[in-house]
């Protein structure tokens, strides 16, 4: 006995000894691999909660980061007029933010129900906004009540309980990653503020390494990194301690977020994000989060028409997996702990969708070329830049000297997955030759569809298909497995 335990002693060392150690510098970060299930899971669930939850006001501007609720308390200090106009109409001018702390009280929040409609949404991961650039902590963090010198956290403060702590628990209950958005910066913070080197040392990077510790996030989001360098952030320190010894050093996924001089820098050890349709390609690894409306905090003020429907949300799903992107989707809860039913609805769809469909998204990859355009038409370079909006009509309805998409595509190992944004009798796919054993089947479906070799091209006969033998959506898909 005493043999084998010195063994398995030994054989512990020389395993520790061999795991390699990154140094803080970007050169020895980037030697760090991606964790592969990032890439794999596909989709996640994006949630904004916070104080600003409270009143969830935001003017809808598309394509404007006005649109933007969780920023009501900054657009006040800006004196934006639309901001203004609203709290001093409802809360008066001498209303401070802070007010809105007591009002923040998550009294109907139930986490295991929260988890289950993410399960239920086909999505594998969930990110949720620790703390946003209020400053305010969703967990019992000493640094945030410290330095703003109030209760300024969710267990001190209000709801008195870990929203985040009980949301993880559920999560990873319900089988799926847990993850954390992070702000790197707080608007008013005093230390902030005054010292911003004081800050980074005193708060940031203890508040950060409590949550890591505590928590032992899959992901982080980091953001608000935008006012000073990586190196004032001390970002390489951060994360070379972040990949050598903490808690989730395997496991973790972080962005590149860490300095105005690091976004969308494609440093191995992050993977690139974009937001509301910016998009990248299969060269690179990246993820495209949106709300499901024009914000990402809850906005009162957003109509039935400003929220995508179930069908854009399933094609920009598929948009951005044929680029070999993920895909982040967003919910705003309300600050009384209840995700609005319009989200809940959109997320039950995506996951009615994804139930039968979902081979065709999980564990794929890129295609020789994302999608397939209208014939006689020239495309865009890359479906991001047409689906800025991911408006439909603009997508895959036929106009008049109108580009629209036909197909997009995704493969994984010897099968390939073409997807079909509506129904048509026959499909043409251009430039690819398929081996004469390759059988042809749609995804939950038993009927039989047929395919020939025409010269350079495949054509696809769908014409024996019924309303009953594809997705209620329309959305349907084609696997062509050899």
């Amino acid at each position: 006995m005493k043999k084998l335990c010195l063994l398995l002693l030994t054989f512990t060392l020389l395993g520790n000894s061999f795991a390699q150690k990154f140094d803080a510098n970007w050169e020895s970060l980037n030697t760090r691999k991606i964790p592969a299930w990032f890439n794999q899971d596909k989709f996640g669930i994006f949630i904004h909660w916070g104080v600003y939850s409270v009143p969830a006001y935001a003017p809808v501007m598309p394509n404007s980061g006005y649109s933007y609720a969780e920023w009501y308390w900054y657009r006040l200090y800006e004196k934006q007029k639309d901001f203004m106009a609203f709290h001093n109409k409802n809360y008066g001018s001498s209303f401070a933010y802070q007010q809105f702390e007591p009002m923040f009280k998550a009294e109907m929040f139930e986490p295991d129900q929260w988890a289950d409609l993410f399960k239920k949404s086909g999505a594998k991961y969930v990110v949720l906004t620790s703390k946003h650039h209020e400053g305010y902590t969703l967990w019992n963090s000493a640094e945030a009540d410290r330095d703003w010198n109030r209760p300024w956290n969710a267990v001190t403060g209000t709801p008195h309980r870990d929203l985040l702590g009980d949301l993880s628990n559920s999560v990873r209950n319900a089988g799926l990653k847990m993850g954390y958005y992070y702000s790197l910066y707080e608007w008013f913070n005093p230390i902030w503020l005054h010292d911003k080197k004081k800050y980074v040392e005193k708060h940031m990077i203890p508040q950060f390494k409590d949550l890591v510790t505590k928590y032992k996030p899959s992901i982080i989001f980091s953001d608000g990194e935008w006012d000073i360098s990586d190196t004032a952030w001390q970002s390489p320190a951060l994360l070379a301690w972040l990949f050598n010894e903490s808690p989730v050093k395997d496991n973790v996924v972080v962005n590149d977020r860490w300095g105005n001089n690091t976004r969308e820098k494609n440093h191995g050890a992050m993977y690139t994000t974009s937001e509301y349709g910016s998009g990248m390609d299969a060269s690179i690894i990246w993820e495209e989060s949106q709300g499901v409306g024009l914000s990402y905090g809850y906005n009162r003020n957003e109509q039935l028409k400003d929220y995508k429907s179930s069908y854009e949300l399933i094609l920009m799903l598929n948009d951005l997996v044929s680029r070999g992107g993920n895909f982040l989707l967003d919910i705003g809860p309300n600050a009384d702990g209840t995700i609005p039913g319009i989200m809940q609805q959109r997320l039950t769809d995506i996951g009615d969708w994804l139930a039968i469909n979902g081979e065709a998204i999980y564990g794929t990859t890129a295609w020789k070329q994302a999608a397939q355009w209208s014939e006689g038409i020239k495309a865009p370079k890359s479906s991001a830049s047409f689906m800025a909006n991911y408006r439909v009509a603009n997508l895959v309805v036929p106009k008049k000297d109108s580009a629209y998409i036909e197909a997009f595509f995704t493969k994984k190992g010897n099968d390939f997955y073409c997807i079909l944004p509506s129904y048509q009798k026959n499909i043409t796919i251009k430039d690819v030759k398929l081996p004469t054993n390759t059988t042809t089947s749609i995804l939950g479906s038993n009927v039989k569809v047929g395919w020939k070799q025409k010269g350079k091209d495949v054509l696809i006969d769908l014409s024996n298909l019924r309303p009953g033998d594809i997705s209620p959506t329309g959305i349907f898909v084609i696997k062509l497995q050899q």
